[in-house]
């Protein structure tokens, strides 16, 4: 799992989606995107759109910048997450896997497929094809 931390929370992706974190030097703005669609930003030479979770999370949005991305993949298609911080990379046993509550309006945070049990600590593990489809379904600033 990759482990980072978003609005001050814990949350994790799994590896097998990540292709790689980068810290972010420039956004580009693009006219009339959704709010949660930051821009674009160029990655050697790839433009990978930055998305900002931090509103369909529950998370408080803010006006500070988010200076690094994990960049996902999913069905030949890859975004940038932004992210405050990826601190640690590890193996996780099914045993710290818990299932995710979906309390609130169809769910508070419907990306997040279970909850990550790592020392003391807890965090929604976020599901790539569900980031996705909330991407695409124009819902990633609920």
């Amino acid at each position: 799992m990759c482990v980072l931390t978003l609005g001050g929370e814990l949350f994790a992706i799994d590896l097998r989606h990540v292709s790689e974190v980068f810290e972010v030097e420039a956004v580009t703005a693009v006219p009339s995107m959704p709010s949660y669609l930051t821009g674009v930003t160029n990655l050697r030479g790839t433009v990978i759109t930055l998305v900002d979770l931090r509103g369909s999370l529950g998370l408080s949005v803010g006006h500070a910048a988010l200076p690094f991305a994990v960049v996902i993949r999913h069905g030949g298609r890859q975004v940038g997450i932004l992210v405050d911080h990826v601190p640690e990379i590890h193996t996780v046993a099914r045993e710290h896997l818990l299932p995710a509550m979906q309390a609130g309006p169809a769910g508070a945070r419907p990306c997040v497929s279970a909850v990550l049990r790592l020392d003391q600590r807890l965090g929604g593990v976020l599901e790539v094809p569900q980031v996705f489809a909330q991407v695409d379904g124009g819902s990633a600033a609920v």
